[in-house]
């Protein structure tokens, strides 16, 4: 990839949009969220505009401890690996990033999971981890509590640890194929692990050889301490929230700052910011949209959502006044990137107010305007070094995506910051991003 093409990627958090009430929209699909063909439309629409991969998010339960959960969105969705692995055969360039939990999986299955979706797709596989904290999502899994914030990252250190162990179990050219003499692979060039630690024991060699990619790209997008400190450690793209370029540069700054101290360059690590590009023809238009969107906010789920990054039951309070005081990030188990966010708010909001401008992604960078407006801005960005690209999260699919690449991605190729057509090789090499060196210990 030219070390002037941004990244782009369409980002899926909820089926029909970015915003938790997508659905309501007069435009929003419905039951065909949950068949190939809608997935497989969007797919081949991002490969055409050339973006470079598809990006799932997910959580593993149906948010129903609150009570408007499920009547307003209970956030059902499909599996992102199953999901990706279908798309892998739709399509043939564009990358396919997928999101599991460090929390409550085995890092043998993940390893297996996503070097199998590596050799299916030539090399376009991608590992985006999470640490959940949701407490629906502890139990579906036997758990009476979320475990402790610090024990999740620990957990997650540990496990892509042996997740890249098992995924160079097998030497580059260890499977020999020799049908006279009987020697399908090279005994000295697959290895066992054998690691023990705190959190799993694991032998391996892995059932997959090494992955066309070497080994997958690893994403991760938790922007607290612990995360940041995990992303430097371990990750190829980091996902995070930043508005500014002087918030860019500054948060870039520390990641650098923090690379250097594990021995990494700055060139193998892609900050990616998420946007809402919204594009509009008039200011009309964009007054128009925003009274409709105004008009689709549940009050109730506002508030819950406000309540479930803050960890406060906040029913209790007025709606209309200002937030209580709120818990110390050292000794918050929930989301603590969350938290955070809201403490950048107005301390005068009200909750209601508050929880309504979080339901609309108030946390990411709304970019609304024409396509020349979107495209100056986030080509801005870019130019900078804020971010090296972005997660381009839309609030209503496929509307408003499909404008941005009819309309967006043509200007940015015409400024040159977008490339024109895909470059040769896996992922990883259009990302240029080379591959970490192997180490067969966990």
């Amino acid at each position: 990839m030219s070390a002037r093409s941004m990244i782009l990627n369409l980002f899926f958090y909820n089926p029909q949009g970015d915003y938790r009430f997508s659905w309501r929209h007069p435009d929003a699909p419905e039951k065909e969220i949950f068949t190939l063909d809608f997935y497989a439309d969007l797919a081949r629409q991002a490969e055409a505009a050339k973006l470079d991969a598809i990006f799932v998010a997910d959580h593993v339960a149906i948010w129903d401890s609150i009570p408007s959960g499920v009547t307003h969105y209970a956030n059902a969705r499909l599996e992102p690996l199953t999901l990706l692995s279908a798309l892998a055969a739709v399509t043939k360039h564009i990358g396919l990033m997928g999101t599991a939990s460090s929390s409550y999986n085995e890092p043998y299955n993940i390893a297996r999971y996503f070097a199998s979706l590596d050799f299916l797709s030539n090399g376009r596989a991608s590992w985006n981890v999470v640490t959940s904290w949701q407490a629906e999502e502890a139990a579906n899994f036997g758990l009476t509590t979320v475990p402790k914030h610090d024990e999740r990252y620990q957990r997650a250190d540990e496990f892509i640890r042996v997740v890249t162990a098992l995924w160079q179990s097998w030497q580059e050219d260890a499977i020999l194929y020799h049908k006279q003499s009987g020697h399908f692979a090279a005994a000295d060039k697959v290895n066992p692990i054998h690691h023990q630690g705190d959190f799993f024991n694991v032998r391996g060699p892995l059932t997959v050889p090494r992955p066309p990619q070497g080994q997958p790209l690893i994403v991760q997008a938790g922007s607290s301490e612990a995360g940041k400190t995990l992303a430097t450690r371990y990750a190829d793209l980091h996902f995070t929230f930043v508005r500014t370029i002087e918030e860019g540069l500054a948060y870039r700054a520390d990641i650098n700052h923090r690379l250097a101290q594990v021995g990494r360059t700055p060139e193998s690590f892609k900050i990616i910011a998420g946007v809402l590009p919204i594009v509009v023809e008039s200011d009309e238009e964009l007054r128009q949209r925003e009274a409709l969107i105004d008009g689709l906010v549940p009050d109730e789920m506002a508030i819950d959502l406000v309540s479930s990054y803050t960890g406060l039951d906040l029913r209790q309070f007025d709606p209309d006044q200002p937030l209580p005081p709120l818990p110390e990030s050292d000794n918050f188990d929930g989301i603590r990137t969350h938290l955070e966010q809201v403490r950048q708010y107005d301390p005068t909001l009200s909750i209601r107010e508050l929880g309504r401008r979080l339901l609309k992604s108030d946390s990411a960078w709304t970019v609304a305007g024409n396509a020349e407006f979107v495209a100056d801005r986030l080509t801005e960005m870019f130019q900078s070094g804020a971010a090296d690209g972005f997660n381009l999260m839309f609030p209503l699919l496929p509307g408003d995506f499909t404008r941005f690449t009819e309309q967006v991605v043509p200007l940015l190729q015409q400024r040159g910051v977008f490339h024109q057509a895909y470059p040769p090789g896996t992922l990883r090499d259009r990302l240029g991003l080379s591959l970490p060196q192997p180490t067969l210990k966990a």
